[in-house]
């Protein structure tokens, strides 16, 4: 008979995943705010940007803002900018940057519905398992308004790769959990909550089978 302890809690386990998150990003916060972005990313935001515009927008949701740099690139675009992150140190170092940032879950933003006119995320829903990015997707889609648009970059692979990082990256502290699902699988889940609209792939070098997925998705709108 297995006992009540030898069954794995899925919420005990993202729990530590969660603080382990935390830990990690809080020790890297002031690091992070002097990395640059890749020219390619940097490309992808600044035609989101002009969508955006063109579509008269005007409040733009980040979800895993970290130190805001790309959030000092979308207000300085002239939009309402509003982060949210689930580290505390990188949301500090956000609002030393006269950013307006908060801590916040993405499975549950703290924000009524149709709040936003369009979201952007870049190289954070993969550190969820389904569950929380199936809840995550929830909440963005709940948060923008009927039409919204919303960003997402996420790192993937070829065949679908879940855990840890085998060791902590430069000493920041405890490993992160990634979950790298396959192009498919993305598009699929993506599509799921609305209209993908833009769709791309990027290998992290030549040849290799982890690559970055990007995505434009328009929610459901008022009379669809």
């Amino acid at each position: 008979m297995t006992s009540t302890t030898d069954v794995p809690d899925p919420q005990a386990d993202r729990e530590v995943r969660h603080a382990n998150f935390r830990a990690y990003y809080d020790a890297e916060a002031a690091d992070r705010a002097h990395r640059p972005i890749p020219p390619w990313r940097t490309a992808a935001q600044e035609e989101f940007l002009v969508l955006l515009a063109t579509e008269r927008r005007r409040t733009v949701l980040e979800i895993g803002c970290g130190p805001g740099i790309d959030g000092a690139a979308i207000e300085a675009a002239g939009f309402e900018y509003t982060g949210t992150d689930l580290s505390p140190g990188m949301v500090e170092v956000a609002r030393a940057a006269g950013l307006d940032a908060r801590v916040a879950s993405a499975t549950e933003l703290p924000f009524g519905d149709d709040a936003f006119d369009a979201a952007w995320s870049m190289s954070t829903l993969m550190h969820l398992d389904d569950a929380e990015l199936d809840a995550a997707l929830g909440e963005i889609t709940r948060v923008l308004v009927p039409g919204g648009l919303f960003a997402v970059g996420m790192w993937g692979a070829q065949e679908l790769t879940v855990g840890p990082l085998a060791a902590p990256d430069e000493g920041y502290g405890p490993p992160r959990y990634f979950h790298r699902r396959t192009d498919q699988t993305v598009h699929e889940r993506l599509g799921e909550h609305g209209t993908v609209e833009s769709w791309w792939t990027r290998p992290s070098r030549p040849g290799s089978s982890h690559r970055y997925q990007y995505a434009v998705v328009r929610t459901v709108g008022a009379d669809d």
